[in-house]
């Protein structure tokens, strides 16, 4: 006996046209029945059938109003509908298209229609569910990918350096509420979690000896120390991706400053990439905050004001705002990471 795989939700307010249906589709597909549109939206939300097939002239809702009800609810927004209907209008049909239908069988029914229209429908939504899964397994697998690469680059780029191993994802952290406050979509948002850890990529060009000098730099220690984005930005801009198109400009211009003494460039202004720019201000303020060998963690409330002090000279003023718009949130997260660093828990 063939195993029945697939299941059909069949909905007519009239007993007779529904034992037809049985008749024509009991030795294929596991059956279930509903008399109006509203028991049809429980069972579809309940028994998710692989297909249904829908009377448009009913008492209460009529077949349009289900279907679109159907398609509204995300739980039951891809199942196949196929009306089932002695209208057959092109008013009509286009009515039902509109209202997320996908085909039309008119009665009085053919059986071999009814089957062949059903079959196939199923088929088509299975081929597009594997689709759709492979999609998402194949993303994830992108993703997850790309958050391994940021997680090697990050590391290496702090590899001989003193910052303790959760500063690229702290400073990250701070960028991500930054841009929240810009008024970054989601999108770029979670961009930018994983551009920032990247920002710091060219110190693997820098020899530890500078990196770890206990000390001010001299002349030539800082020429050379300068050079990281450029370095950073050789590496990253390598691949053409959204994330390390932007992590490339963050490497690049996160030294820039808004008056156009930073480096490498001497950007000023809106001319740093506003990437860049949020970044800017996450990675001082983190900087201030965490002990290093040249010196002590500032308390937090003097190095809010530093940056209060830097808009307009270090920093971009109109950011600046958007770092005090969420300052409760950069408290609580400092916090946090405070508690996550005393347990060796350093990634984001």
């Amino acid at each position: 006996m063939t195993e029945i795989k697939w299941s059909v939700l069949i909905v007519d307010d009239e007993a007779n046209n529904r034992q037809i249906m049985r008749q024509i589709l009991k030795d294929t597909y596991k059956l279930s029945f509903a008399t109006d549109g509203l028991r049809a939206l429980d069972k579809a939300a309940r028994d998710k059938p692989d297909m249904i097939l829908l009377d448009l002239i009913m008492p209460g809702i009529d077949g349009y109003d289900t279907c679109q009800r159907l398609k509204a609810n995300p739980a039951t927004a891809c199942i196949p509908v196929i009306f089932v209907t002695s209208m057959v209008d092109v008013e009509d049909e286009s009515r039902g298209f509109e209202a997320g239908g996908i085909d039309y069988i008119t009665k009085p029914v053919s059986p071999s229609i009814v089957l062949h229209r059903v079959a196939a429908h199923i088929e088509l939504s299975r081929q597009k569910r594997i689709c759709e899964e492979t999609i998402i397994r194949r993303t994830k697998e992108l993703v997850e990918s790309q958050q391994t690469s940021v997680f090697m680059l990050g590391k290496a780029g702090h590899y001989n350096d003193t910052d303790t191993g959760s500063h690229i994802w702290r400073m990250a952290s701070f960028s991500v509420e930054i841009a929240k406050a810009c008024g970054w979509n989601a999108d770029e948002v979670d961009l930018i979690t994983y551009a920032a850890a990247m920002h710091d990529t060219g110190k693997i060009g820098i020899p530890d000896r500078i990196l770890r000098k206990p000390a001010k730099l001299d002349t030539d220690e800082w020429k050379i120390i300068v050079t990281h984005p450029v370095i950073g930005y050789g590496i990253l801009s390598e691949s053409n991706t959204p994330l390390f198109k932007m992590s490339a400009d963050i490497a690049h211009c996160h030294h820039e400053k808004w008056n156009g003494s930073g480096y490498p460039n001497g950007l000023k202004e809106k001319e740093t990439p506003e990437s860049a720019a949020i970044v800017a201000i996450a990675d001082v303020f983190d900087a201030l905050t965490t002990v290093r060998p040249y010196k002590e963690a500032w308390p937090i409330d003097k190095a809010f004001e530093e940056i209060r002090n830097g808009a307009g000279s270090h920093f971009a003023p109109y950011l600046v705002d958007c770092f005090f718009d969420v300052e409760a949130e950069i408290r609580r997260l400092k916090d946090t990471w405070d508690q996550k660093e005393k347990t060796g828990d350093t990634r984001i």
